[in-house]
C-alpha cells in the first residue's frame, strides 16, 4: 500500500485558512550550507540537550540550557573529552544544572564520538551530518544509536530535528497514519519496518519535492488536527 501525496495535501490543506498559513506552520530544515556552518560545539550541545530532554519536559531542560552552556564551556568537544567521573561528581553538586549522573556522563562520550567521526571522514561533524543523504536518514539514526551515547530510539531523529537536519519523526500520529494506510502493522521496531517507512517517505518526497520534516508533519496532521 502507499499514501497518495495529492490526497495528503488536500486533507491537510482543509485544516488551514490559506495556503500561506499552512506553509508557515510546516517545519523547515536547514540547508546543507547552514548545517556545515554550525560549529561542532553546537552539535555536541544539541546531542546533550536531546539526551536530557528524554523522559523530561522539554521546557524544563531548555530553561536550564544556558546554565549548561556556561558550566560546560560551550560544549567544545576538544575540552569535553577531558571530563572525568570526578568532574561529573563535582557537577552533581551544582544546582544550576539538571543533576542526572548517567546523562552527564554522555557529554565526554559524545564529544569523543564527534572527534572520531571528524578523524574518520576528514571533515567537521557538521559536514558529515550535512552530507548524509536524507533518502537513507534511518541509516544515520542507526549510526547515531550505535556510536553515540544514549542516542537510540527517538533521540537520534530528535537530535537531528534539533540541529536542523531534515528527518521525519515517528510520532504517535505519524505511526497511526502509516498503519491506517497498511504500510506497517504496528509501531516500527524492526529494521525491515523502519526501512519500509523510509521508502514511503522517499516516494512522497519524489512526488512532492517537500523535505521529510514537512511530510512528517503533514502525516501527523492528517490524523490529528492542530
Amino acid at each position: 500500500m502507499s499514501i497518495d501525496y495529492h490526497w495528503l495535501y488536500d486533507t491537510v490543506r482543509e485544516r488551514f485558512a490559506s495556503d500561506e498559513s499552512m506553509e508557515n506552520f510546516l517545519p523547515k530544515a536547514l540547508t546543507a550550507k547552514e548545517l556545515k556552518q554550525k560549529g561542532d560545539d553546537r552539535y555536541l550541545s544539541a546531542m546533550s540537550q536531546r539526551v536530557f530532554r528524554a523522559g523530561m519536559q522539554h521546557s524544563v531542560v531548555d530553561a536550564r540550557w544556558p546554565a549548561f552552556e556556561e558550566v560546560f564551556w560551550g560544549f567544545v568537544p576538544e575540552k569535553m573529552i577531558w571530563l572525568t567521573p570526578e568532574h561529573i561528581e563535582n557537577h552533581m553538586r551544582n544546582d544550576r544544572i539538571i543533576r542526572h549522573r548517567t546523562k552527564l556522563l554522555t557529554i565526554p562520550r559524545n564529544a569523543q564520538f564527534i572527534l572520531d567521526i571528524r578523524q574518520e571522514y576528514g571533515c567537521s561533524f557538521g559536514e558529515f551530518i550535512a552530507n548524509w543523504p536524507v533518502s537513507d536518514i534511518v541509516g544515520l539514526w542507526r549510526l547515531l544509536a550505535k556510536r553515540g551515547s544514549r542516542l537510540g530510539g527517538r533521540s537520534a531523529p530528535g537530535f537531528l530535528r534539533l540541529v536542523g537536519k531534515d528527518t521525519f519523526l515517528l510520532t504517535t500520529d505519524v505511526v497511526a497514519r502509516l498503519i491506517a494506510a497498511s504500510i506497517i502493522d504496528n509501531a516500527p521496531t524492526s529494521q525491515r519496518d523502519i526501512q519500509t517507512v523510509q521508502n514511503t517517505f522517499n516516494t512522497l518526497q519524489q512526488a512532492s519535492g517537500r523535505p521529510l520534516c514537512q511530510l512528517s508533519a503533514m502525516l501527523s496532521l492528517s490524523i490529528n488536527p492542530r
